[in-house]
């Protein structure tokens, strides 16, 4: 202890002694003093700080109230807020929307001309079949060939007549189904004949086949070929060709990814809508449903299909004209299911377009339905959420796309 503070301690000390008092009852007291004293402080020290803490305390929430940031950043900073995720709007039944987004699109250029023929340069795999018809003089233009590289071809190598029926009726002898789903081979039914291109070497070779032929689909590596009164399963390899009783209109389009066996037709008007299955290649009835709309679908109903039908495992998607309660005419397309006929989905397209406007053109593998309208393009339709996106704005003409 310094000498200063020794000084100070003993004046303390000897403050309230007095003279009659012993040295040593005097030590004794100057202790209890010097104690109490030391208590003292330390209370008046404990006090101080409580008022600073308080003061202190008081300025913080001064500071927050005004909007300053906290004096400690991370542990005032708020927590992670979830993300929010849309809900889909699943209802079973879509209005067309009024306007499209167009995100871009390998099949955007399938409305582009032919920048070289396919003789010159064949195709690793074909996105897409086009063939232009002037609207105005219904005028068919040549096929062009869509490759998976984004370059348009000019399908040279085959010269090919319009399909026509009995009757003289006539048509492009582009079809819906004409493309194989591996995009590798063209098929193109003509009278007499069906004329097979292989999009990978620009080889042809025609198959005979009597008729007046105007139904071409591919089921896995055959094809189911017709006209009003036959259809036929052929083989492009042999060229050999089974009878199978199958109605070439209401056929649907197998699916690439399933196993053979089976195919399903609808056919039918109003209350007499059917959907069958058939045995591969006897073409044996395995089930038959009517078409009925699921208790969601209603009111609307299926007043009747036109164009090509499509398969995905148990579904099929079609066009047709619909029913909604309280008009019929409007232009639609369907999801059916296989196993039951029932329609589960709708997309209501309006009536203020061409009639027959909007024919399926298939499925993609995500469950989205491609479909073609007129006047307009080439737009998807996702069931299941209901979205609807466009994929090209305007085409003209018949196109036929890769499963």
């Amino acid at each position: 202890m310094k000498e200063q503070q020794l000084r100070r301690l003993l004046t303390v000390a000897t403050e309230d002694i007095r003279p009659t008092r012993t040295a040593m009852d005097a030590w004794q007291r100057a202790g209890r003093t010097q104690r109490a004293r030391r208590a003292a402080g330390a209370v008046a020290l404990a006090v101080v700080l409580a008022i600073a803490l308080v003061t202190g305390g008081t300025l913080l929430a001064l500071r927050h109230s005004a909007g300053l940031p906290p004096a400690d950043p991370a542990s005032a900073a708020p927590g992670p807020t979830a993300p929010v995720t849309p809900v889909p709007d699943t209802a079973p039944v879509r209005r067309m929307p009024a306007d499209l987004a167009y995100p871009g699109d390998p099949l955007g250029r399938i409305g582009d001309p032919a920048t070289v023929p396919l003789s010159r340069r064949p195709v690793r795999r074909a996105l897409a079949l086009a063939q232009p018809v002037d609207p105005d003089t219904g005028v068919a233009g040549q096929i062009r060939v869509l490759g998976d590289d984004g370059t348009v071809r000019a399908l040279d190598v085959v010269t090919l007549a319009p399909t026509r029926d009995a009757d003289g009726n006539e048509a492009v002898p582009l079809k819906t189904g004409s493309l194989s789903p591996d995009g590798r081979f063209a098929a193109f039914a003509q009278t007499g004949a069906v004329l097979v291109v292989d999009l990978t070497t620009a080889a042809v070779r025609r198959l005979p086949l009597a008729g007046y032929l105007e139904h071409v689909v591919w089921s896995g590596g055959r094809l189911l070929v017709g006209d009003d009164r036959n259809t036929y399963l052929l083989d492009p390899g042999t060229g050999t060709a089974d009878q199978i009783a199958v109605s070439p209109w209401g056929l649907v389009t197998p699916d690439p990814a399933a196993p053979g066996g089976m195919l399903v037709e609808v056919t039918g008007v109003r209350d007499r809508l059917t959907l069958r299955t058939r045995s591969v290649p006897d073409g044996t009835i395995r089930t038959q449903h009517p078409v009925r709309s699921a208790e969601p679908v209603l009111p609307y109903q299926i007043v009747e299909f036109y164009g090509r039908g499509w398969q995905r495992g148990d579904r099929v998607a079609r066009s047709g004209w619909i029913a909604n309660g309280g008009a019929d005419g409007i232009e639609g397309v369907a999801v059916l299911d296989s196993r039951t006929g029932s329609v589960t989905h709708l997309l209501d397209l309006g009536r203020d377009r061409w009639k027959g406007c909007c024919e399926v053109q298939g499925w993609e593998s995500d469950g989205t339905v491609l479909l073609r309208t007129q006047p307009g393009g080439l737009i998807r339709w996702r069931p299941d959420t209901g979205e609807v996106t466009g994929v090209v704005r305007k085409l003209t003409g018949v196109i036929s796309l890769a499963g």
